[in-house]
């Protein structure tokens, strides 16, 4: 495939998760909420986990943003959702480490509509709205871990 193909397959992605943003919502049970803003852009996320015996029971957002940050919050709870917090945080590790235009290392699991966003590293001022809902993750499994 080349790398136009790519890069439009990709971009398909990213406005499938924005417009048919999956896992949109609030958690009725007891969760983990952690509100976050980017102010550079006005992105905003609202995030609430469930985290039951060390796993990520459920994950949900709510916010406005750009379609960035808003595929990149439905694409991270599609991710995250039944694994263990440890490789919820390496993931976000990997992220990040993508965002930074570093090479991603192999890992045992597929990061699936993630890669799609490999291309905002190209694009400085937008990586803060890719990487919104995966520090907003760090942050409520912090928070759940002080519990």
């Amino acid at each position: 495939m080349s790398f136009n193909n790519l890069d439009t397959l990709y971009r398909q992605v990213i406005m499938d998760h924005y417009k048919n943003p999956r896992n949109r919502g609030t958690l009725d049970n007891e969760s983990v909420t952690i509100d976050m803003n980017n102010p550079t852009c006005g992105d905003r996320i609202e995030l609430h986990l469930q985290i039951e015996n060390g796993i990520v029971e459920d994950a949900k957002f709510e916010g406005e943003g750009c379609s960035i940050s808003m595929s990149s919050a439905s694409m991270m709870t599609q991710a995250i959702k039944g694994r263990q917090i440890d490789e919820a945080l390496q993931m976000s590790t990997i992220f990040s480490n993508m965002m930074l235009g570093e090479d991603v290392e192999e890992v045992d699991f597929d990061l699936g509509d993630i890669e799609a966003l490999q291309g905002v590293s190209k694009f400085p001022a937008r990586i803060k709205c890719a990487t919104l809902a995966w520090k907003a993750m760090e942050k409520a499994v912090a928070a759940d871990r002080k519990e």
